[in-house]
């Protein structure tokens, strides 16, 4: 069982190398399919890690500490894809550019990943689990603590609503 007081030095050797060890692929995986780059998503780990150094767990840590990272992992990746919508990016030298294929993809990765950072955390926890990771809807239920209806309906309305974001964002070309 994990304290859920914060982690002191006396602790971190330990228990903290052993939350990172059986987490940290899972972690960045999540934040690299939301980020859509290594870097952001070695950044989402870092901070997940460092505000779990800093801070208390919760109470329910215990009982289910993948899905408690899994959903820090998730709102600290939104954050740096809404963050990045304010930021204009370097200009790309065109000899630097991928085939017209791969860049025709790359902008609809793009596109997704602003679309995803508008819906609400939930909404892009259940979609990733479903979509990235592959898990059935009765396994992110019992990983959510939740019913395996509520997430059958949720993914349906979550669809809906990224198509709709998607469709306003790239106008009548979808």
């Amino acid at each position: 069982m994990i304290s859920t007081a914060p982690v002191t030095p006396q602790r971190l050797p330990e228990e903290f190398e052993r939350i990172y060890g059986e987490h940290s692929k899972f972690i960045y995986r999540t934040a690299y399919r939301i980020t859509g780059n290594s870097e952001d998503a070695e950044d989402a780990m870092q901070t997940l890690f460092m505000r779990m150094l800093r801070r208390e767990l919760p109470p329910d840590f215990n009982k289910n500490p993948r899905a408690y990272l899994y959903r820090a992992a998730v709102n600290i990746s939104l954050n740096i894809v809404r963050d990045r919508k304010f930021c204009s990016p370097d200009p790309v030298p065109e000899d630097s550019l991928p085939q017209a294929g791969s860049r025709a993809e790359e902008q609809a990765r793009e596109t997704l990943r602003h679309a995803m950072a508008e819906l609400s955390p939930k909404a892009a926890e259940i979609l990733i689990l479903r979509h990235v990771h592959g898990y059935s809807d009765a396994e992110i239920a019992k990983f959510l603590g939740t019913s395996r209806g509520t997430i059958a309906v949720s993914l349906f309305r979550t669809r809906a609503r990224l198509r709709k974001v998607i469709r306003a964002r790239m106008g009548d070309h979808v």
